[in-house]
């Protein structure tokens, strides 16, 4: 490309549509759903390279530590990581970034959560977008439909495109919502409507001026509170009080269902939102009776069903199913028709309700220098693994409730406890008394695992007294 673009990738999200593999503490983009990487991973990498300047995320606080560590898994440098004190919509988080990035800079937003197989063609229909977009347009790109879909905003062309759908921008008639099923048929056959992607190339400059025009009282409060952001460590984090003051409103409804510069470039590859378990399967590699299996999962005699475990020592065996899904994780399984896929939201907020933890939270809880699991839990006893990346350390603390004892079961674990400093190698443990100043750290250059038995009249994760963290967290944070 010849003109640099700088892409913006949308990172929030609540984790509903693909429980119980995502949840609010971890949400479906994180999660190696069709490959090896991430969604995350993978949308990063197609807006990187030749042409791309290093990308800049717009993120939650809790997201932060993750967004960095699978960014740097697959070497990308991040140009900015903005972090959202509450969650918004489209139309705050990718104004900040256009703020942030300034100028007559070119801006690619994306979600961070699609289905992109052919990354090549996408970059070539951006960068047939990229003059459109430099002479002022807002640029959005349609795709090619291949069903009625009520699922997904549509857009109104204002010709068909050509049967190649060669990537041309063209005028933008409007925006169409979500669809009833007998409208979205009518549109499908009509052939002058594309799936919205929520895709956006645009001058950093155009998009501020149709805020200007549009949304002015939202663009002075973006403005407020990038001025008021504070640095924390590689993160900018967005002031509070007027973020959260903002609309919770998307960008189209903000600005592009109104704006008269929009131009649309259809794009005819392969795309999904991956909006939920039926979905996932229609992406993935069945085999001739359509049967998808991931992990530790057996079919016989099954036909069209996605039968997935995330847990080794979980095996799930589907006998004659027949459009079915069943997703086993170590806490949590769901078994759906794949035409009830939709509802797992409904699952999710009737666990909400009854105050079931893992409607929101993964028994693995991610944190900056690892992550650890909790393998048995009893009311004076806790014993869970911790992994610990190499060079990465826990921050300096105490606790007030709770003594702990750690047994090395990989690599070599640095232990402070109070005034002593000892190395801690495999098959061996060290006590940590109740109140004592400790900390634990891998100065190795592979991961450290380590089980830990607490015990104690209170063991949460709040009861931590710190007195230096590398990671610049606060007292009562986790870990």
């Amino acid at each position: 490309m010849s003109i640099l673009l700088h892409p913006v990738l949308l990172c929030g999200g609540s984790g509903t549509r693909l429980w119980p593999l995502s949840r609010k503490s971890y949400p479906k983009q994180f999660a190696p759903l069709t490959g090896e990487r991430s969604l995350f991973q993978t949308s990063a990498q197609r807006l990187s390279g030749p042409g791309f300047a290093a990308p800049v995320v717009v993120t939650g606080s809790d997201f932060r530590f993750i967004v960095t560590e699978q960014l740097g898994q697959v070497g990308i440098r991040q140009e900015s990581i903005l972090i959202e004190p509450s969650a918004r919509n489209t139309a705050p988080a990718i104004l900040a970034a256009a703020l942030k990035i300034g100028g007559d800079a070119l801006v690619l937003v994306a979600p961070s959560d699609h289905v992109i197989p052919d990354a090549a063609r996408f970059r070539a229909a951006v960068q047939a977008a990229a003059p459109t977009a430099m002479a002022g347009q807002l640029v959005t790109f349609g795709i090619r439909p291949d069903r009625a879909e009520t699922g997904y905003g549509w857009l109104e062309l204002s010709a068909p495109p050509d049967a190649d759908f060669s990537p041309v921008a063209q005028p933008l008639s409007r925006f169409v919502e979500k669809p009833d099923l007998e409208t979205a048929e009518a549109m499908f056959a009509g052939g002058r409507h594309l799936w919205n992607a929520g895709i956006f190339l645009f001058r950093a400059d155009a998009l501020i001026a149709a805020f200007e025009t549009f949304a002015p009282v939202m663009l002075a409060q973006v403005r407020a509170a990038l001025a008021g952001a504070q640095e924390d460590l590689a993160f900018t984090r967005l002031a509070l009080a007027e973020w959260d003051a903002l609309e919770d409103i998307s960008i189209d409804y903000a600005v592009m269902e109104k704006a008269d510069n929009l131009s649309v470039v259809p794009y005819g590859g392969l795309w999904s939102d991956l909006g939920g378990w039926e979905a996932v399967w229609r992406e993935s590699e069945g085999d001739d009776t359509g049967v998808v299996t991931a992990g530790a999962a057996l079919a016989i005699d099954c036909e069209d069903s996605l039968l997935r475990s995330e847990n080794e020592a979980m095996q799930v065996v589907g006998i004659g199913l027949k459009d079915i899904v069943a997703i086993a994780m170590p806490d949590a399984v769901l078994v759906a028709h794949k035409d009830r896929a939709q509802d797992v939201k409904k699952a999710v907020s009737a666990l909400k309700a009854r105050g079931v933890a893992q409607a929101e939270t993964l028994p693995r809880d991610y944190r900056p220098w690892g992550w650890y699991e909790s393998l048995a839990l009893g009311s004076r006893f806790q014993v869970k693994r911790i992994h610990v990346h190499p060079g990465a350390a826990l921050s300096l603390q105490s606790h007030h409730h709770r003594a702990e004892h750690w047994i090395v079961v990989e690599g070599t674990a640095k232990v402070t406890i109070d005034d002593r400093v000892q190395l801690v190698t495999e098959n061996q443990s060290v006590y940590i008394p109740l109140g004592a100043v400790h900390r634990m750290e891998n100065p190795g250059k592979v991961p450290m695992v380590l089980i830990e038995v607490q015990t104690g009249s209170y063991l949460g994760e709040d009861d931590i007294i710190r007195y230096e963290d590398v990671y610049a967290r606060g007292q009562g944070a986790k870990g």
